[in-house]
């Protein structure tokens, strides 16, 4: 991080002694950063796809409206410690007399890990195929996958359910794993495998964005770098455990901007503080939207339902 830090420093000084003064602050792209926002948001719509589809895999019957207000919502549990935070706010919020709340928080740990595996995978395919110089982003990207996939796979996510003893709390939670089939892991894959792509391309929105010529300079032909780039980034977030992989990201990011992509450390930094910024005020928007329906019609209608009544 200080080698990190004083990089970013020596740029600016060089940027700011040179004649080509291309750091012009007032002329931020909000245009381009709100597509960033938008884009980041899309890409995340095929996990709540896939999550809605392993829930009803597991015989749970929600609506897609409520998988996908719980799905956004929860987000922001990540920025709690521990990141449990995500499960009990998803589960919470699906909670109904057509969703158990022990199945839907183990669906969402299928889930998390499937999007965390397939962004590895992806990872992995663009570093073989244009980057094979990278051994070490390969090395990490398969083990990653290994790392995050292996859970997932039906036989194995049973087994650790009964391991961690959630069977006996809840019987009928193994039994609807059983629903949980390959196929619907392979489904979930590819439509996953399209949402990192379009999270790349969100960095790339945030780089065109900035008043920074070298960031603006930033190709559309390069999305194979940025999906790599944020990829990893998130992963190592998620796998850190720190909330919002905040500082993670940043650390794995930068490097791969300023070196793999020839950003420079100083431009690289900012994009990644940037990139945070607008993903989070964007999850931010979204979650304020869902969580504040206008109930009533909402729940007449194709909305969520009225919370379970106690007896």
């Amino acid at each position: 991080m200080t080698y990190t830090a004083f990089a970013a420093w020596k740029d600016l000084q060089e940027l700011q002694s040179s004649e080509n003064r291309w750091i012009q602050w007032g002329a931020v792209d909000f245009t381009w950063l709100s597509l960033a926002g938008v884009l980041y948001l899309i890409g995340q719509l095929p996990c709540g796809f896939f999550w809605h589809r392993v829930l009803i895999a597991m015989g749970q019957r929600p609506r897609l409206v409520e998988t996908m207000r719980a799905y956004f919502i929860g987000h922001l549990g990540k920025y709690v410690p521990g990141k449990a935070m995500v499960v009990v706010m998803r589960a919470g919020l699906i909670h109904s007399d057509r969703v158990d709340p022990t199945i839907a928080a183990v669906s969402v740990f299928v889930e998390t890990l499937t999007q965390m595996a397939a962004g590895a995978a992806v990872a992995a395919a663009i570093l073989v195929f244009q980057f094979r110089d990278q051994t070490g982003l390969l090395i990490a990207s398969l083990s990653l996958f290994l790392f995050a996939g292996i859970p997932t796979f039906p036989p194995i996510a049973r087994w650790l359910v009964r391991l961690v003893k959630v069977t006996k709390a809840k019987p009928e939670v193994e039994e609807s794993l059983r629903g949980l089939s390959f196929r619907v892991l392979l489904a979930g894959w590819c439509g996953i495998a399209v949402g990192w792509v379009v999270l790349g391309l969100s960095l790339w929105a945030v780089l065109r964005g900035l008043p920074l010529e070298a960031a603006r300079a930033a190709e559309f032909s390069n999305w194979p770098l940025w999906t790599v780039a944020v990829a990893l980034a998130i992963i190592l977030g998620f796998v850190s455990l720190i909330p919002g992989g905040l500082g993670v990201r940043e650390l794995v990011l930068i490097p791969l901007l300023a070196k793999v992509a020839g950003l420079g450390t100083f431009v690289a930094l900012i994009s990644a503080v940037v990139l945070r910024l607008v993903w989070l005020l964007a999850e931010l928007i979204l979650s304020g939207l869902l969580y504040f329906p206008i109930t009533g019609s909402l729940k007449n209608g194709v909305g969520w339902p009225d919370k379970p009544k106690r007896e």
